[in-house]
């Protein structure tokens, strides 16, 4: 499977190839020396909805799959807010004995750090990532509490709050300083990326459109990849566009607050 550039344009590219083009251990370098890169990775439909029925991956095509698999091989950790890491049945990050190849070809270990960002704790045993004794996990949270024993991943605590809330540029400091976290690709949900694109710490938006319109429903929190307004507005510059089987992939620079 090959993606058909749009935007520049050229040969259509193998997914493998177009993350290596990313070049994301250069971009780590000129990029911030306090924090990592950070890529924000998200999907919605053509009317702009998250999800339907509470997950994403009804919204996804094969391409799409192998692109978010894709960036995984590239970077050094991988966030989610506790709500998608629940509603997503996050397991381990890189499965695939192939793409662990890739990671070690790229000079990178076998499976990036899983960031999981909790404000109240509230994960359990039950979600597969957390149940795997050879996961990495850094909870990153407010809390001084901890998970129940019953979690049997590696699991260790990046503790930053600022008035009692959870303080994100200080979390983003120390996954560099204590994990040499370089680059860190985020997957959402809405109201993580709403408060890493406030905070000035997000580099590049990938927006994967998939080609469905899915309409309203109760679900207010999931009809959108950003949660709540963002002030001032964002400002974005497309730097490249893909096409694949009418899903379209974006990729936009993420100008600094």
């Amino acid at each position: 499977m090959r993606l058909r550039r749009l935007l520049p344009p050229g040969e259509p590219v193998w997914v493998e190839r177009y993350v290596d083009e990313l070049d994301l251990a250069e971009r780590a370098v000129a990029g911030p020396e306090s924090r990592p890169y950070v890529l924000l990775n998200m999907i919605s439909t053509a009317d702009g909805r998250a999800s339907i029925d509470g997950r994403s991956g009804a919204l996804g095509g094969r391409a799409d799959k192998e692109l978010f698999h894709g960036l995984r091989t590239a970077v050094d950790a991988v966030m989610a807010g506790a709500g998608t890491v629940r509603a997503e049945r996050y397991g381990r990050l890189v499965r695939d004995e192939r793409r662990r190849r890739i990671r070690r070809e790229r000079g990178l270990v076998e499976e990036p750090l899983a960031c999981v960002v909790s404000g109240g704790l509230a994960l359990s045993e039950a979600i597969p990532l957390l149940a795997d004794p050879a996961a990495r996990v850094a909870i990153v949270t407010a809390s001084d509490a901890s998970l129940p024993e019953e979690c049997r991943a590696r699991i260790e605590y990046v503790r930053v709050a600022r008035d009692g809330v959870l303080d994100l540029p200080r979390a983003m400091t120390e996954l560099r300083e204590r994990f040499g976290v370089r680059t860190l690709l985020c997957e959402g949900g809405p109201h993580l990326n709403a408060h890493l694109l406030a905070a000035g710490l997000v580099d590049e938006l990938f927006l994967s459109l998939s080609p469905k319109l899915a309409g309203e429903d109760s679900e207010s929190e999931a009809l959108r990849i950003v949660s709540g307004g963002l002030q001032p507005a964002v400002t974005l510059e497309l730097l490249a566009a893909l096409e694949h089987d009418s899903h379209l992939f974006l990729r936009y620079r993420v100008a600094p607050s």
